[in-house]
């Protein structure tokens, strides 16, 4: 269930609901079709709730236990951020801490080097599906920090006054920087512009 309101609602009820809560992931049932003409792909799809993954009948158990667990991995993330409106959340976020709002913000399943990404000249952010499943309050600082590049393209003074008018800036960067490290590529970064946190 998503942690936004109508937006009928107030903009203050609204704002309180950004909280703790991470994304929740919805289950579903995994089903393994092996297959004699598929030769070197593995493919999933979902059919009603069940999960449909096909792989090539020559794979060994332990390959095929590897490739299921990532195409469970990506349908659940793709699931969970049907579930976020980003839109709607940096509409809301944009109107608090009086930033711009881009022309589009949207999930990106392919930024795995950086946890967000913002291209000023076309007002546009991508948002790393990796933050599914965080707590609110970081998918809500990383869509910060996107938004004050559509003021600040850089990463100076101005740049980290602008993103310290939320509360929890510094507090959500140590968690990224922790969950960077979880990761293989410890050289992760807030967005490709990051050299380090101040």
């Amino acid at each position: 269930m998503s942690d936004m309101t109508s937006s009928t609602g107030s903009e203050n009820s609204e704002l309180k609901l950004f909280d703790d809560s991470p994304v929740q992931l919805e289950p579903f049932q995994v089903e393994v079709v092996r297959s004699k003409k598929r030769r070197r792909t593995v493919s999933a799809q979902m059919h009603g709730d069940v999960l449909r993954v096909s792989i090539p009948s020559w794979m060994s158990k332990s390959e095929e236990a590897s490739n299921v667990a990532e195409m469970v991995r990506r349908f659940k993330r793709k699931i969970a951020t049907q579930e976020v409106d980003l839109t709607d959340r940096a509409r809301i976020l944009a109107k608090r801490y009086s930033l711009r709002t881009p022309d589009s913000i949207e999930w990106a399943e392919n930024l795995t080097s950086v946890w967000g990404l913002c291209t000023p000249s076309t007002k546009t952010i991508r948002m790393s599906t990796r933050l599914v499943g965080f707590p609110s309050w970081v998918l809500d600082y990383v869509i910060i920090h996107e938004l004050a590049h559509l003021h600040v393209s850089g990463h100076g003074p101005d740049f980290w006054e602008i993103t310290r008018r939320y509360e929890k800036t510094e507090r959500a960067i140590g968690y990224l920087i922790a969950k960077a490290g979880d990761t293989e590529d410890d050289n992760d970064v807030i967005d490709s512009r990051d050299a380090a946190t101040p």
